[in-house]
């Protein structure tokens, strides 16, 4: 299952840089990852300062 992004996201952009897939853009409210994108590598995950990715 994908990664998800959660509320606790600072839309600082780290997740995107570091996505192989490019598999995340920005959102409404915060950064948001396509599921039909993401391989579940955790790329992502790694970068975020706050933690704010989990898997789904």
């Amino acid at each position: 299952m994908a990664y998800v992004i959660t509320e606790e996201c600072i839309s600082c952009g780290a997740c995107a840089a570091g996505c192989p897939c490019e598999a995340i853009a920005e959102g409404a409210e915060h950064y948001e990852i396509d599921a039909d994108k993401c391989v579940d590598c955790g790329a992502c995950a790694s970068q975020c300062p706050v933690e704010a990715i989990k898997e789904g």
